[in-house]
């Protein structure tokens, strides 16, 4: 442990190491300022998996592509984004990674015009290309900004950062876009124009809600388009409008002269590559930390995709009405991001982990096993246990790596392609018929985040009892 003097000057004394250093407080928050960019863009783009199902009648399989598009940037990216980073700066992947970022924001424009489900889920790759260049920058950045004793709570404290993104992107998407939705008017006033559905099933209204919609597609195809061109010029503009600041942060930060933490004095050679990927492949702690965050960001990405469709089908809730417990639950999970942090002075990293899995999975049960509103709250509950997962899997894993830190941290960046892949197979066990025949499929669905918990908690479970007493004892 580092050795700082106290307040009478004595430095024979060991204490912690603060978490940021002075000299680093400002460099610090114009890294922590990008962590909210991605917050945003997730969580205005997840609501877009149901409204997307309903502009352009297609499944909830297909609909759900618009997460495997947005996730699969990560996956794409990640790695090459290391390796820039670490043959150029930081500061260079910071740069690269906002034009990716508003150059994909603004290819909704095209998007719309051509009314094309496809090019909307192109544009939504390349921004997240840009994401995932940010984070590949911005988390190890921070991670290096200090003493590495504190280097986990540093990462968990610009991480708290990233929910007030996710709030503004839920809140932009319920005002902006899913209340001013034509078709959402149209489910709305099919509705009422029924009152016998009042009698019905949630998930049986939708049903017919959706019929209702095709059949209008068939009688007035006509006006059917004209209300999807209205539906896609709400949806595009939000993300012109976010293009619009990245595009002014990028000049922000292209003039700001960043510090520069990395050893590295050259270029990243193949044979420096390949004993880098060598010694990560023979890392347990940190393959294992690559597939809980795998695991973690597939849960994250389903439970607040899929509460829109729980909201519709199980409490009979509009999509707006559903997105505000969306905000609810985000606004839970950044409470308990900074409660969380304050317990890792008291609770190891790897039992806490372990903890709040246990916790996601036993409310997980609720919410495929109660009905209504308790199922609803149930789902809200989950983002309380799933605050501190990302930073905790991220800084355990990445834990004494030195200079192989910015390559494994793009395995860990890249490890949120899960994103990409759970969210389809949960959407086809809505589509397909329920694994629990009394139980509505929506429900039974959610026994993939279920297994997504379960992974989690046997992480953390082994990271506090079989590879941190290997570390201490070797």
């Amino acid at each position: 442990m580092k050795v700082f003097p106290n307040y009478h000057g004595v430095k024979d004394k060991k204490i912690s190491p603060p978490i940021i250093e002075k000299n680093m407080l400002f460099p610090f928050i114009m890294v922590v300022a990008l962590f909210p960019l991605w917050g945003f863009a997730n969580d205005v783009t997840n609501p877009l998996v149901k409204a997307f199902k309903d502009i352009f009648l297609i499944s909830n399989a297909q609909s759900s592509m618009v997460q495997f598009a947005f996730y699969l940037g990560y996956g794409i990216m990640a790695i090459p984004a290391a390796i820039f980073i670490r043959n150029y700066s930081y500061k260079a992947g910071i740069l690269l990674g906002l034009a990716l970022y508003a150059i994909g924001a603004m290819l909704f424009i095209p998007a719309s015009i051509y009314m094309e489900f496809y090019y909307f889920l192109a544009a939504l790759c390349i921004l997240t290309c840009g994401l995932a260049l940010l984070e590949t920058t911005a988390n190890p950045y921070i991670l290096s900004m200090g003493h590495k004793e504190t280097a986990t709570k540093r990462l968990n404290l610009a991480q708290a950062f990233n929910p007030i993104g996710s709030l503004t992107g839920m809140f932009v998407a319920s005002t902006l876009i899913l209340n001013k939705l034509q078709v959402e008017e149209f489910r709305v006033a099919e509705k009422a124009a029924h009152p016998e559905y009042n009698n019905l099933l949630p998930s049986v209204v939708d049903g017919k809600l959706t019929a209702a919609l095709k059949t209008f597609s068939v009688d007035d195809p006509i006006a059917h388009q004209a209300m999807q061109a209205a539906d896609l010029l709400t949806v595009r503009g939000p993300y012109v409008a976010i293009a619009t600041i990245v595009t002014v942060l990028f000049f922000v930060y292209l003039f700001y002269k960043l510090p520069k933490t990395m050893a590295h004095k050259h270029p990243l050679t193949l044979n420096e590559l390949k004993g880098t990927f060598g010694r990560l492949f023979k890392n347990k702690i940190y393959i294992e930390g690559v597939i809980a965050q795998a695991f973690y960001v597939g849960a994250q990405i389903m439970c607040w995709t899929f509460i829109i469709h729980y909201g519709m089908s199980v409490v009979g809730l509009t999509a707006s009405q559903t997105q505000n417990y969306n905000i609810l639950a985000m606004s839970i999970f950044l409470v308990s991001r900074f409660v969380c942090t304050f317990l890792l002075d008291y609770i190891k990293a790897g039992k806490l982990l372990m903890l709040l899995a246990v916790g996601g999975v036993s409310l997980i049960l609720g919410v495929i096993f109660l009905d209504g509103f308790a199922g609803l709250y149930c789902l809200i509950g989950v983002s309380a246990c799933m605050s501190l997962m990302f930073p905790t899997i991220y800084g355990l894993a990445l834990q004494d790596m030195g200079d192989d830190a910015s390559l494994a941290s793009a395995g860990l960046v890249m490890a949120i392609v899960g994103g990409a892949l759970m969210p389809p197979l949960q959407a086809s066990l809505i589509d397909a018929t329920p694994i629990i025949a009394s139980i509505p499929s929506i429900q039974t669905s959610f026994l993939m985040p279920l297994l997504c918990f379960i992974v989690i908690a046997v992480f953390g479970y082994r990271v506090d009892n079989v590879h941190q007493p290997l570390i201490k004892n070797s």
